[in-house]
């Protein structure tokens, strides 16, 4: 079987995505160990990726800022094209990146058989089998033609050493005597959120029966977790704010350290549970089945299964299109307790 000595892993779409690519990485280098792997990924998100022991570089595209444009893909290839790499892996359907991958002329390129325009950009092609697969798997299929098949090796995300020992630091200084508790009340998408105040509700329990609370969020979501702490009635010595404060890599690091995590289907979600920590994942307009939902026995996603209107879309629209907003305002706060009290251990 041929040997490759410098590899290049395109997957530039949301956190969440690259994250869930770790497993297909680790196959490459149980493989091919003596290869270089150049993680190309959204810009904005390489931090996250910058201790992961199977990648030699992470390489950020900025899709949405100066290299945007079509042209800019063909540029971008031309450059990849220039520097050695011997096979070329695409986790992408979009026109954008068959553009990169053709440009780059590597004499291996591997993609997914659709759209047609991906038959022209990549020497051999493989089906995605979306309605039958979750997206590890998915992943997975795109190594297939390397001979490497298989249940999807198990790959944990490893963080930058200086943000592990922050989030020590952290720990260490607040001095925790009860269990923690992280909530997320966040997401891109708007129908993805669970209601804030539902998840105020979640802090008035949490601390009421014993538990430390720390509300995390990102960049524009500082208002949002505002609102959930004010709408708590808690002791404000036992909630902590950390909104708009962390990196990528150290908020990572908190949440591995978090005795459970309550968190909407989001990127941060996945950070955690390539982590093991405990967690509760509150599904709405998205589903299960798509395939990009939490792995492992410490994961659980609670969502209402009896709306036939689920899934309203592959990530959720800003608005629910039946006005009603029944796959979150029907998920109650009692279910949600019941499942993160015992992660707790407040059972």
């Amino acid at each position: 079987m041929r040997e490759y000595k410098k590899i290049g892993v395109w997957q530039t779409a949301f956190l969440g995505d690259a994250v869930l690519t770790l497993p297909l990485l680790k196959a490459l280098k149980d493989r091919y160990s003596d290869a270089e792997i150049h993680f190309f990924v959204r810009a904005g998100v390489q931090s996250v990726f910058e201790g992961q022991p199977e990648i030699t570089q992470v390489r950020p595209f900025a899709k949405r800022g100066k290299q945007k444009s079509l042209n800019a893909a063909v540029r971008l290839g031309w450059e990849i094209g220039r520097e050695g790499f011997d096979l070329w892996i695409s986790t992408h359907t979009s026109l954008r990146s068959a553009l990169v991958a053709g440009a780059t002329g590597i004499k291996r390129r591997i993609g997914y058989s659709h759209p047609w325009y991906n038959r022209l950009a990549y020497t051999e092609t493989v089906d995605r089998r979306f309605n039958e697969l979750a997206e590890i798997e998915r992943l997975m299929e795109l190594a297939r033609p390397l001979g490497i098949t298989g249940p999807a090796p198990k790959a944990r995300l490893i963080l930058p050493e200086e943000s592990v020992l922050a989030a020590a630091r952290f720990w260490e200084t607040s001095a925790f005597d009860r269990p923690v508790l992280g909530l997320h009340p966040g997401s891109t998408w708007p129908t993805k959120c669970w209601p804030v105040q539902y998840f105020s509700d979640i802090v008035t329990k949490a601390t009421a029966e014993g538990a430390h609370v720390l509300v995390f969020a990102g960049p524009g979501e500082e208002q949002v977790a505002a609102q959930v702490i004010d709408g708590a009635k808690a002791d404000p010595l036992r909630v902590t704010n950390l909104a708009g404060q962390l990196s990528l890599p150290d908020l990572a690091a908190y949440l591995g350290r978090l005795d459970a995590y309550l968190t909407n289907d989001s990127g941060p979600m996945h950070l955690a549970w390539t982590q093991d920590v405990p967690l509760v994942a509150l599904f709405g307009p998205t589903v299960e089945q798509l395939g990009f939902f939490p792995r492992g026995a410490n994961s659980t996603v609670l969502q209402n299964d009896g709306l036939e209107c689920r899934p309203c879309g592959l990530h959720g629209p800003k608005k629910c299109p039946k006005g009603h907003f029944k796959c979150m305002q029907e998920l109650t706060t009692d279910r949600v307790w019941d499942a993160l009290k015992v992660k707790l251990g407040l059972s």
